[in-house]
Parts: structure tokens; C-alpha cells; sequence
């Protein structure tokens, strides 16, 4: 295996075409990733890496997975598409699938995306508000500074980072920003005018950040005092990620929403929200909808995976794994002092930079890359770790070796 290579003339020929006609609206690495197994991918030029990144936490279950691949097949024979005026079996299937898996929900809207699940939140909240005849002005929904909501314009107003939202205003008003994990300062920002908030249980754009239990606990308890909705943003920290199927149950905290994404359909584009029975009824004929939202296919896939990610044996296999990966990590940052923390939960773990190398994120990204790595950043200054979730002790162990080879030649 040659990962130091030059990319070949077929690749630069993809890529130029990339530079030519896309959007530039990514910062792409030189290579084209052409097929994968496990927690294994090559490029078309024959080259191997080891994969922590999972399609940013989309690829829970590793790729080519025999299960999911049959289930796409089997209802791409069936049925690709039909409009949601009618129904087709694989969405209902998964929506009472899913409402049993929640633990809270009455009721599921399915669509194609996170952002689009979001979306249908900020809505459903906001209609909340007006059908209980409150105030106009009692309309604002609180989020968190270092929250990742989604980069439509209500979902990117949502998402407290400024750096999303420059070059897009007027932004639609009615938002509110509050301080992540401060449990007092929700007494100036958490007041009667809020019809909700919206939060991540583990910020993940945000620096790979857990929301403590104190914090959830005081949420749902302000929110209760005032009548404002919680809506938990489980896109990225859901469908097992942190050894339990949802991440806010390691909280004894429940939400009045939920909206998930990303490991749901394991790759194939799908997204839901989740409402509890004060919520469903909320959104009545008419009131929102999505042309390919319930799509069969998306959902057959979704059936398996939430099938699979709730598994108690996969479940315990991310606590075991989430461990080594941490150890791995620590061992790093220690030998190299490159690290100056390691945090998250389960298989989302961020390792800190440390002073000495802040804002170099991305470069170390690249030096994993040329080595056979592939794995995320979140924000300059923090490495972000979401493998898929049945990633085997030899690939993470390849991984970290290969991790280690690349931290020697950032810090020279």
C-alpha cells in the first residue's frame, strides 16, 4: 500500500472535473474514493484507508453490510418512489418502529435530512405556540452557542455560530442564543417569550461537546415552567453513537421532540422527526410536507438500522471500542503532547489541540490522510472521531497506528 502517492492521471482528470463544475462550496482532499468494506475504503488509484470518519457519523454500520444492501435491493425491485398522497408500506413500518424505539414519540414526520428535520421542528414549535393562543411575541426559540442545527436559513439562524450565518442576512428573527452547560444563565435567557428550545445532547460541530446532566435536567424543568417545548438535535449524537440508543437517555431526560438523521439510513439519504403526544397534533393537513420524505427505499434501509444500531450487543460494542479509542488517543496526545484533551462519549470523541498547534486541525487532517486515515475536524482546533459503530479492534488499532505516524510528521 502506497498512500503517499501522488494521486494517478485518471484521479486528477475526476478531480479537475470537480474543480471545474462543482459548487465550491467544500474544501475537497485530492483523492476519489471509489469503494469500501467495513470500516475499510479505496480510492480508484488502489489505495487504502482506514475510516474514523463514517460520512461524518452517517455510516453506523460500516460499508457493504450485507443487511442493509439486501433490504435496498429487495424494495428497489418493489418501488422506488410514490407520493406521499399515497401511502406505500416501508415508512409505516418505520414510523411505528420508531416510535416504539423512542421511548416518548406518538407520532413521526420523515423526510431527507437533518436540516429538513429541523426544519420541521422550528415549524411545529412555532405553530405550537400560535394554536395555544399565547402572546405574538412568545415565539422565540432559545439555542446554545457551538450548536450545528443545520444550514437552511431557519436551521442555520438556529445554529449559534456566527460563521455560518455571515453573508445571509436579514436572518429570520425570533432566536435566541444562550450559553452552552450554564445551568444560571438560563434565567436570563430561558424566560416567558421562549415557544421552545432546540439543543444537542453532544454539540458536535461545535468541538464534540457533551451537555452535562445538569444542564438537560434544568432545560426540561425551565421549559416545563414556562410552557416552551425541548427539542432534543440527536442528527449527529443518535441511533447508538454513544452506547445507548438516543444519547439523552445517559440523562433521565425526555424530550417533547426529537430529530434524528444521519446513522438512520446508514448512507442513503433519510431524516425524522420524533413528537411526543402533546405535539402530534400539531401539524394538520397541509401544514408542511416533503415530495420524497418517506421515500420506500430510504425507508426499508432505516428499518434495519435502527433494527441493528439498537441492539444490545452493538451497543455494547461501542462502550468497548469508545474505550480503546480514547486510550488510543490519550496515548498520542501524551507521547506528543498534541493533544490536550480527549472528550465526547461513545464513538464521538474530539481530541483537543494543544496550545501549541491551535488552529492546525485541518493540516493534521491532511498528514492523516496522506497516511491512510480518514477522520473529521470540528472547528480548527479540535480532531472529531465518529467511526462507524461496528468498526473491529484490528482496523481501530490500524487506525491509531496510522494516526500516530501522522502526528510525528505534523509536529516536526
Amino acid at each position: 500500500m502506497n498512500t503517499t502517492a501522488a494521486p494517478g492521471a485518471d484521479s486528477l482528470a475526476l478531480i479537475r472535473k470537480g474543480k471545474d463544475y462543482l459548487v465550491p462550496v467544500y474544501r475537497q482532499r485530492e483523492l476519489i474514493l471509489d469503494r469500501g468494506q467495513g470500516s475499510r475504503l479505496w480510492d480508484v488509484d488502489g489505495r487504502e484507508y482506514i475510516d474514523f470518519a463514517a460520512g461524518i457519523a452517517v455510516n453506523a454500520l460500516g460499508y457493504g453490510d450485507p443487511e442493509i444492501l439486501a433490504a435496498l435491493q429487495a424494495q428497489a425491485a418493489k418501488l422506488w418512489h410514490t407520493s406521499n398522497v399515497f401511502y406505500s408500506e416501508p415508512p409505516l413500518r418505520l414510523a411505528e418502529e420508531l416510535v416504539a424505539a423512542s421511548g416518548f414519540a406518538e407520532r413521526v414526520f420523515l423526510c431527507n435530512s437533518g436540516t429538513e428535520a429541523n426544519e420541521a421542528a422550528i415549524k411545529l414549535v412555532r405553530r405550537f405556540a400560535a394554536a395555544r393562543d399565547r402572546a405574538p411575541e412568545r415565539r422565540v426559540i432559545l439555542s446554545f452557542e457551538g450548536s450545528f442545527h443545520g444550514r437552511t436559513l431557519a436551521a442555520v439562524t438556529a445554529t449559534a455560530q456566527p460563521k455560518y450565518q455571515q453573508g445571509y442576512e436579514p436572518l429570520p428573527g425570533g432566536f435566541r442564543y444562550g450559553a452552552f452547560n450554564d445551568v444560571a444563565a438560563l434565567d436570563a435567557t430561558l424566560t416567558d417569550d421562549v415557544a421552545a428550545v432546540i439543543v444537542e445532547p453532544i454539540q458536535g460541530e461545535g468541538g464534540v461537546v457533551p451537555a452535562t446532566s445538569d444542564f438537560l435536567q434544568a432545560l426540561r424543568e425551565r421549559c416545563d415552567a414556562v410552557g416552551a417545548l425541548l427539542v432534543f438535535d440527536e442528527i449527529q449524537c443518535g441511533m447508538g453513537r454513544t452506547g445507548r440508543l438516543w444519547a439523552h437517555q445517559w440523562h433521565d431526560v425526555k424530550p417533547d421532540v426529537m430529530t434524528i438523521a444521519k446513522a438512520l439510513g446508514c448512507g442513503f439519504p433519510i431524516g425524522a422527526m420524533l413528537v411526543n403526544g402533546r405535539t402530534a397534533q400539531t401539524l394538520q393537513f397541509g401544514a408542511h410536507g416533503t415530495t420524497f420524505g418517506g421515500n420506500p427505499l430510504a425507508a426499508a434501509v432505516a428499518r434495519v438500522a435502527l433494527r441493528r444500531l439498537s441492539a444490545p450487543e452493538l451497543l455494547a460494542q461501542v462502550e468497548r471500542q469508545s474505550v480503546a479509542l480514547q486510550v488510543g488517543l490519550e496515548r498520542i496526545g501524551n507521547e506528543h503532547a498534541v493533544f490536550s484533551q480527549v472528550r465526547g462519549q461513545g464513538l464521538m470523541l474530539g481530541a483537543v489541540l494543544a496550545p501549541a498547534y491551535a488552529g492546525r486541525a485541518g493540516e493534521l487532517l491532511d498528514h492523516a490522510a496522506r497516511n491512510g486515515l480518514l477522520t473529521l475536524q470540528a472547528g480548527a482546533d479540535v480532531l472529531r472521531f465518529v467511526p462507524a459503530l461496528t468498526i473491529g479492534s484490528d482496523d481501530l488499532d490500524d487506525g491509531l497506528r496510522r494516526l500516530d505516524e501522522a502526528v510525528r510528521q505534523f509536529i516536526q
